[in-house]
């Protein structure tokens, strides 16, 4: 038995995957979203068979109930398709989980226990841990960090300029996370170039609702936009990225409680915030049609990831490649060229034909005589979490 079922847990949905890990094969997918809302949806897919459904998901329980429903509606019940482990991502993992890690009721109130330091993510996180090791106790269950990669990142990165008695007691630092996504991004880049990810210094660029860059040198990770939390770095989607600490105090002097501060900088900033609308493909389309604030959000948006640019190029001395992922930085053509522009100085010489190109997969979009190759990467973050989770237990 190989097969790995990949439970990917967000805020308010569930991806999972059932993947063979020798051959990477899908075997089923599926989402389920708008968990908490009046009502949820899941989209199923095994073989031949596709069930889309609306179904009320209150909380992670109910959406891992959902997803074991789909299964057996599609004709075959989690419980008799062999599975081998389940792999379980986990966006926070502190300073203390550096590896894949079996999954104890210990390990499990750890995960709960981090919630503090990602308050969107890791009660999720464990609700689904939860119901999976419920409906399938006889198999083991795997947590894999997106704080793991970055944990090679030196002190000088990680450290926050505060008092140190008061970061060590409360877990003070940059943690970093898109961490699974980097990783194995950056790896195939490497083959992309054909090149051992070991001689590359490269730039990973993780652009969708969430992102994140991350300077990687030789494959491990020396700085990353994000830090203690993941609302640190760039412009996401409903999330603020940088802001002056100086404007938290003021707002909390100002009135706004703690709660308040929360839901504006996670639920209610980003390009929420600027436009309205979370999603890039409004945006552009409302930029398009001259709406001005959209256009600065998407000028604000370009700034704030070419300030990491820059800053990833000192860092490393240089880069050999820049590499964009995740929904928006695969798909939206026109960033990639804001973010690239004028950058001839530096080497970079984009491709406008190949950047236009809507292509899915790995592909280089500068011109070939370009001294830095700028690629387009699809991430898999399941693919990768199913192959640690299959290495722990077949270790």
């Amino acid at each position: 038995m190989s097969a790995i079922l990949v439970v990917n847990s967000g805020s308010s949905s569930i991806k999972y995957q059932l993947i063979d890990a020798e051959s990477e094969e899908r075997l089923a997918s599926g989402l389920v979203e708008r968990i908490g809302e009046q009502v949820g949806r899941i989209e199923h897919h095994q073989g031949e068979e596709r069930i889309e459904l609306e179904v009320r998901v209150p909380d992670h329980t109910a959406a891992f109930a959902a997803v074991l429903d789909a299964f057996a509606q599609a004709g075959t019940a989690i419980a008799e398709l062999e599975v081998a482990a389940v792999g379980h991502r986990v966006v926070q993992g502190g300073s203390e989980f550096v590896a894949p890690t079996l999954i104890t009721d210990a390990v499990a109130e750890r995960i709960l226990a981090l919630r503090e330091l990602a308050p969107l993510h890791n009660p999720a996180h464990h609700q689904a841990i939860v119901a999976a090791r419920a409906a399938l106790p006889d198999v083991p269950h795997v947590a894999v960090f997106d704080t793991a990669f970055h944990q090679s990142m030196p002190p000088h990165a990680y450290t926050y300029a505060i008092d140190t008695q008061v970061a060590a007691q409360h877990g003070v630092r940059r943690y970093g996370f898109h961490g699974i996504s980097h990783l194995v991004v950056s790896r195939r880049a490497a083959a992309l170039l054909e090149r051992p990810v070991s001689t590359l210094r490269q730039i990973v660029l993780h652009l969708g609702n969430g992102a994140s860059a991350c300077a990687i040198d030789g494959g491990r990770s020396i700085d990353t936009s994000m830090g203690l939390t993941p609302l640190e770095g760039l412009v996401m989607g409903t999330r603020s990225g940088d802001l002056d600490p100086g404007a938290l105090l003021h707002l909390l002097r100002s009135g706004m409680d703690v709660d308040e501060l929360d839901r504006l900088l996670n639920q209610r900033s980003g390009l929420l915030g600027l436009t309205g609308s979370n999603d890039f493909r409004d945006v552009r389309a409302a930029a398009a049609s001259g709406d001005a604030a959209a256009r600065l959000a998407i000028e604000v948006t370009v700034h704030a990831i070419r300030r990491y640019l820059g800053a990833y190029l000192v860092a490393l001395g240089g880069a050999d490649t820049i590499v964009f992922t995740a929904g928006v930085g695969e798909n939206a053509a026109d960033l990639r060229a804001a973010v690239c522009a004028d950058l001839e100085w530096f080497g970079v010489r984009l491709d406008p034909a190949r950047n236009e190109a809507r292509i899915r997969e790995a592909r280089r979009i500068s011109t070939d005589d370009s001294r830095v190759a700028v690629l387009v990467v699809p991430t898999d973050e399941e693919a990768e979490i199913a192959r640690q989770t299959w290495e722990l237990i077949t270790a």
